[in-house]
C-alpha cells in the first residue's frame, strides 16, 4: 500500500482551500466499474480496465471519480451487498489494482471517491454468519435487525414492511437445533441484512472502514442509503403510498415539485430518522483528521429539499444527490422552480447544489426525459413499456438537458456513457436479466439492467472495445456502435464534443462559483446569466432569437439565429 507522502508526491490534484474547496465546484464522472473497461476479457469491467481508461475522462474535463463498489461480493446486487469492505473482489482485481488506479487518477489530477454501503451487509459477511451461528439474544445477533416473529408460533413477520426490490422485507432464519427461529430485517434483497446501528459495535467497525480507505489515499465516499441505517423505535408498520418510488420506500416525490409545494411528505419509519445525523457527524469528524477535503456525499432519497438539507449542515455531508432535480420533468416552469429551490436551500446550510441526470439506478436521461409512460423509480422500462420516445428527438433533448445542467452553479454528476449520448438498453432479453428486482417481482418490473449495460469505446471493436474479448456481461445493442467514443472523438456537433466543450467552458468562466440572474424569454424558455455567460435553454416549439455573442456551447444547430425547440445555447457576454 502507497504511503501518503508517496501519493502526495506523485499527485497533480488541483489546489483546494476554504471557501473554495474542491467539491464545491467538482463535475464528478461515476464509473460503474463492472460496465466502464474489461482488462482481462472476461465480460466484466476490472479496476486495470478503469486506469487504462482514465486519460480518456481527463480528457474529457470532469474533476473527479466515483467508483461504485468494488469490493468483495457474491455480487447478488452487483456489488451493493458486500461480505467485505476492505478487500477488492477477484472480480475486479486486487487491492494492488486499486492502489495503482488511485496513484493513476491522482497523477492526472483526478479525485477519487469510493461507494461505501453501510446500511446492510451480505448475507455472505462473517459478522452476519457469526450472527446464524451464535443464536437469539448474542452479542453478534445485536449486529444485526433480528427480531421475534409475531403469533403463538412466531410465524408471522415482525411487521408489514416490504422490501424496496418487491415483496417482504423479512426473512425467517433456521436455526442450529433445525426450529424455524428469528427473522431478520432487509430492506433490498433477502441475502442484504439490515445492520443494527443502534449497536456501538457497529459504529465502531466502520471508523475503521472510514480509515482503511482513507489511509490509501481515496479523496471521499459516496455514501450508499444515507437515508437509511436508523429505523423508528418499535419498528411500526407501514404501508408506502400507492406509487411511490422505488428506491425512495413510497416517498412520492413529482407532486412536491411539479405542484411547487413545500409539505414534507409522510416519512416512513426506515427512512430519514433523525438518528443518521448523529453518524454523519461522527464520520464527518474522522475525515476532518485527513488533508485534502475528504468528502462525504449522499444517497439520500428525502423531500422536500428543506429536508434533505440537513444531511449537509456544516458538520455533516459535505453534497448530497438532489434527486428531486433529477426527477423533475421536461419543464421550464417546474425546472426553474426546482433550480431556485436547490439553491437558496443548500446555500442556507453553507453547502452548493449538487445536480445529477443519470445514474445506476434510473433509466438513462437520453430516454427518460422523452418518455410518455409511466415511469415509476426502480421499475425499469423495457420491450412492453407504453410511451417510448424515438431515440433522436430523445437524444436531443437529453444534450439540451445537460447544457443547462452544466452551466448551474455548484457541483455536477455524470453518469458513465451519458457523455455518448447512450440511451436506455430497452430489447434485453428475459434469459439476460440480472437486477434482482426482475426476479423478486416475478419479471413485474424491469429493474435496471437497462441503464448498467458496459459501453461502447470503438465502434469496430469485439464487445465495442469495452474489453479484449466479445464477452459482455448484458448484451450490448449493436446500434450502440454509432455512439462509440471513438466515432464521436473531435467531430463537431458529437454529443461527446459537446460535453468537452460545455466542461472546458464551464471551468473557464467559473461558472461553478457564479450565481442566476433569470430573464424573460418566454413561458417555455429558460434564460439566465452566470457571470459573463448567458443560457438560453428552449423547451417550447416555437423558436427563440438566440443572443448577441459568441456561442460557447449549443446543444443543437441554431437555425437563421433562431434556438429550436430542445435546444441550449451559451453564448459569452458582448
Amino acid at each position: 500500500m502507497p504511503s501518503t507522502d508517496q501519493t502526495a508526491t506523485a499527485s497533480a490534484l488541483p489546489e483546494s482551500r476554504p471557501g473554495r474547496e474542491w467539491w464545491r465546484s467538482a463535475v464528478i464522472y461515476q464509473v460503474y466499474p463492472r460496465s466502464f473497461a474489461d482488462a482481462d476479457g472476461d465480460g466484466i469491467g476490472d479496476l486495470p480496465g478503469i486506469t487504462r481508461r482514465l486519460p480518456a475522462l481527463k480528457t474529457l474535463g470532469v474533476d473527479a471519480v466515483w467508483l461504485s463498489p468494488f469490493q468483495t461480493s457474491p455480487q447478488r446486487d452487483a456489488g451493493y451487498d458486500v461480505a467485505d469492505y476492505e478487500d477488492v473482489d477477484p472480480l475486479f482485481g486486487t487491492l494492488a489494482d486499486f492502489d495503482t488506479m488511485l496513484a493513476t487518477a491522482h497523477a492526472l489530477g483526478l479525485r477519487v471517491i469510493i461507494d461505501l454501503v453501510p446500511n446492510h451487509t451480505s448475507s455472505d459477511h462473517a459478522w452476519f454468519q457469526a450472527a446464524l451461528a451464535a443464536g437469539p439474544g448474542s452479542p453478534e445477533r445485536e449486529r444485526y435487525m433480528f427480531r421475534e416473529g409475531k403469533g403463538s408460533d412466531g410465524s408471522v413477520p415482525p411487521n408489514n414492511w416490504e422490501s424496496i426490490f418487491g415483496g417482504p422485507a423479512w426473512n425467517r432464519v433456521v436455526e442450529a437445533d433445525g426450529t424455524l427461529g428469528q427473522w431478520y430485517l432487509h430492506l433490498f434483497d433477502s441475502s442484504q441484512p439490515d445492520l443494527n446501528w443502534e449497536n456501538p459495535w457497529v459504529w465502531e467497525q466502520f471508523r475503521g472502514i472510514l480509515r482503511f480507505w482513507l489511509d490509501r489515499g481515496v479523496d471521499g465516499f459516496r455514501v450508499d442509503v444515507a437515508h437509511g441505517m436508523v429505523k423508528a423505535p418499535g419498528l411500526p408498520d407501514y404501508t408506502p403510498p400507492e406509487h411511490g418510488g422505488s428506491m425512495g420506500g413510497g416517498v412520492p416525490l413529482e407532486p412536491e415539485i411539479g405542484g411547487h409545494a413545500s409539505v414534507e411528505p409522510p416519512t416512513p419509519p426506515y427512512w430519514a430518522q433523525d438518528g443518521v445525523h448523529e453518524i454523519y457527524r461522527d464520520w464527518h469528524k474522522v475525515l476532518e483528521q485527513y488533508e485534502g477535503d475528504r468528502v462525504l456525499c449522499g444517497e439520500a432519497w428525502v423531500e422536500p429539499l428543506e429536508k434533505l438539507a440537513r444531511w449537509v449542515r456544516p458538520d455533516e455531508m459535505q453534497q448530497t444527490f438532489n434527486f428531486g432535480y433529477l426527477e423533475t420533468p421536461w419543464d421550464a416552469d417546474a425546472l426553474r422552480h426546482v433550480i431556485d429551490r436547490s439553491i437558496s436551500v443548500f446555500g442556507s446550510v453553507g453547502a452548493p447544489s449538487t445536480w445529477v441526470l443519470s445514474n445506476h439506478d434510473v433509466v438513462r436521461h437520453a430516454t427518460r426525459l422523452a418518455l410518455t409512460g409511466e415511469n415509476l423509480q426502480g421499475h425499469g422500462i423495457g420491450p412492453k413499456t407504453t410511451g417510448l420516445p424515438d431515440p433522436a428527438f430523445a437524444l436531443n433533448r437529453a444534450r439540451a438537458a445537460t447544457a443547462l445542467m452544466l452551466a448551474l452553479p455548484g457541483s455536477s454528476y455524470l453518469y458513465q456513457g451519458e457523455e455518448l449520448g447512450l440511451p436506455e438498453a430497452i430489447d434485453l432479453p428475459d434469459s439476460a436479466r440480472q437486477d434482482p428486482t426482475w426476479f423478486r417481482t416475478d419479471g413485474e418490473r424491469y429493474g435496471r439492467d437497462g441503464c448498467r449495460v458496459p459501453i461502447p469505446w470503438e465502434s469496430g471493436a469485439p464487445s465495442f472495445g469495452f474489453g479484449p474479448s466479445a464477452e459482455s456481461w448484458l448484451p450490448q445493442p449493436a446500434s450502440w456502435a454509432a455512439y462509440a467514443r471513438d466515432v464521436q472523438q473531435g467531430v463537431p456537433g458529437s454529443t461527446l464534443t459537446m460535453y468537452q466543450d460545455a466542461l472546458a467552458a464551464r471551468a473557464a468562466h467559473d461558472l461553478a462559483f457564479g450565481t442566476l440572474d433569470w430573464f424573460d424569454l418566454g413561458e417555455d424558455v429558460l434564460a439566465f446569466r452566470n457571470g459573463n455567460v448567458t443560457v438560453v435553454a428552449n423547451l417550447g416549439e416555437a423558436p427563440v432569437a438566440a443572443p448577441a455573442g459568441e456561442v460557447l456551447v449549443s446543444s443543437g444547430p441554431l437555425v437563421d439565429g433562431t434556438i429550436p425547440q430542445d435546444v441550449t445555447v451559451w453564448v459569452a457576454n458582448v
